[in-house]
């Protein structure tokens, strides 16, 4: 009969731990680097990153779940183009950026994305990716866990709030060769991010898990008091 027991027990148990394991995933603005003729997903966030005279940076607004699934910024993103009308000065570096404000899809409700552009910003040789977006893409905003939220004024409201379902997820991967794509920011949260990784509620991360563990709590204290009751009877 302890087993008859036992079986409730987990079968609960199993149940509480696969409810919160539906498709999820974060609007927020991610962070890419150009390396030769393809992006790669920041490893640290643009508050710290330093790039070089001649780098290539992009942000993209998007939903996604983790770096694996973020999509990459659209467009044409060259150097020499980019920055073209931007003169070399001494003891300066110029620092190429695309901005990808994402589609309609990855957009909050009642706003609409602007189109993507590209900017050239002139800068202090030891400055820092972020101080590179503030000098052409103001106004910017941050969270009180220095997330990147908005680039440009973009979006009006949220920061890398949770998204549930399919919606604006998967909007692509994939990058175009100079024209239109798609792309999506935290634990994998860089771009609109902090140090690459996903992006978290400005309360600090989600309370799914500590609802779930005071259930599986709570059914075993069940348990107990019915396997109790069971000897004394």
């Amino acid at each position: 009969m302890r087993g008859a027991a036992v079986l409730p027990l987990a079968v609960a148990v199993t149940a509480l731990g696969a409810g919160p394991a539906q498709a999820e995933g974060y609007r927020y603005w991610s962070f890419w680097q150009r390396d030769g003729g393809s992006w790669s997903y920041a490893t640290e966030g643009p508050a710290t990153a330093r790039p070089a005279d001649g780098d290539v940076e992009g942000f993209r607004f998007s939903v996604s779940a983790d770096s694996q699934d973020a999509a990459k910024p659209r467009g044409r993103a060259d150097f020499d183009a980019i920055c073209a009308g931007t003169p070399a000065e001494d003891g300066r570096k110029r620092v190429a950026l695309l901005l990808d404000f994402g589609t309609a899809g990855d957009a909050p409700d009642g706003e609409r994305p602007p189109e993507p552009r590209t900017e050239c910003a002139s800068l202090p040789e030891d400055a820092t990716s972020g101080e590179a977006l503030a000098a052409v893409a103001k106004p910017l905003r941050y969270n009180t866990s220095a997330l990147l939220c908005a680039i440009a004024g973009y979006p009006e409201r949220g920061c890398g709030e949770q998204v549930s379902g399919d919606a604006g997820a998967g909007t692509g991967g994939g990058e175009s060769s100079g024209e239109s794509g798609s792309d999506r920011a935290g634990d994998d949260r860089a771009g609109g991010d902090r140090a690459g990784d996903a992006p978290v509620d400005e309360a600090g991360g989600s309370s799914t898990g500590l609802y779930a563990g005071a259930a599986v709590v709570a059914v075993l204290a069940a348990g107990a008091v019915w396997q109790a009751r069971r000897r004394r009877g």
